[in-house]
């Protein structure tokens, strides 16, 4: 009983992040997390890769795997599968704590804006360690409650007046790092990004766009969105060269020998 309480307030947390997703503010983060996405996937190689939640986002696109899914928790109202960025089909409906593929199977996985949302991030985490293959990779978009943001969510909660949705746990970054640390997955490229003050207009947000540039040079770490970059690293394993054949020379070889006086 309890497990299902807590997968029907996921739902409603991304259904919750959906909607907000379609506003203006959301627009203005998908465009930074897409461009950042695109850039990271782009030289990542392997033959499978999957994406997890926030269809608005196609975060696989400049991936050139063969086999890519797109996977959500729910499906349309109308019992009919939801659709993804592009007109793309959902290929998969999953509980984001039990992922329904084998344990070393997948050599990407991009969670955006799943763990804050879920109910048990912690088992998120662990389940994707466990379908990584060795040295796969997960890339996480997160919000920052170290930022601009972050602060005006914290006052909404006071006053009733939420900017981001009020479900989510936002999780910092050193925060998140601990996380991946234990689990072996080794952080080695993070992105902020979003340095307009937290307003809900396409206007005020583009009469703010001068301070992206100015963000990402005086306060790097205050964007309101992250994406963090990690790889699972397996004690003991070494990458081995290939190994190549020494044929042994027919021709007799000289032996040396010792002066004699």
């Amino acid at each position: 009983m309890d497990s299902a309480k807590d997968l029907n307030g996921a739902e409603k947390s991304i259904i919750a992040l959906d909607i907000w997703l379609q506003s203006q503010a959301g627009a203005y983060v998908r465009a930074f997390e897409q461009a950042c996405l695109d850039e990271l996937t782009a030289d990542i190689f392997g033959f499978n890769a999957l994406q997890i939640g926030v269809p608005q986002l196609d975060a696989l696109a400049a991936n050139r795997m063969p086999n890519k899914w797109q996977a959500a928790t729910r499906t349309s109202t109308d019992n009919e599968l939801a659709f993804a960025a592009g007109g793309k089909q959902i290929a998969v409906a999953l509980d984001f704590a039990e992922l329904p593929f084998a344990s070393q199977s997948i050599d990407l996985v991009v969670l955006p804006h799943v763990l804050e949302f879920a109910a048990e991030p912690h088992q998120v985490l662990r389940e994707v360690e466990r379908v990584l293959i060795p040295e796969g990779q997960v890339i996480i978009c997160g919000f920052n409650p170290a930022s601009l943001w972050g602060v005006r969510q914290g006052v909404g909660r006071f006053t009733s007046n939420d900017y981001l949705p009020a479900s989510g746990e936002f999780i910092s970054m050193p925060r998140l790092k601990d996380w991946l640390k234990l689990l072996n997955l080794g952080v080695t490229r993070s992105h902020f990004g979003c340095y307009a003050p937290p307003c809900r207009t396409a206007h005020w947000l583009s009469r703010f766009s001068m301070m992206e540039s100015a963000g990402r040079r005086w306060w790097p770490y205050l964007g309101a969105v992250y994406v963090v970059h990690a790889i699972k690293r397996v004690k003991g394993m070494h990458i081995i060269g290939p190994a190549w054949n020494k044929k042994t020379s027919k021709r007799p070889q000289a032996v040396p020998a010792a002066n004699r006086e």
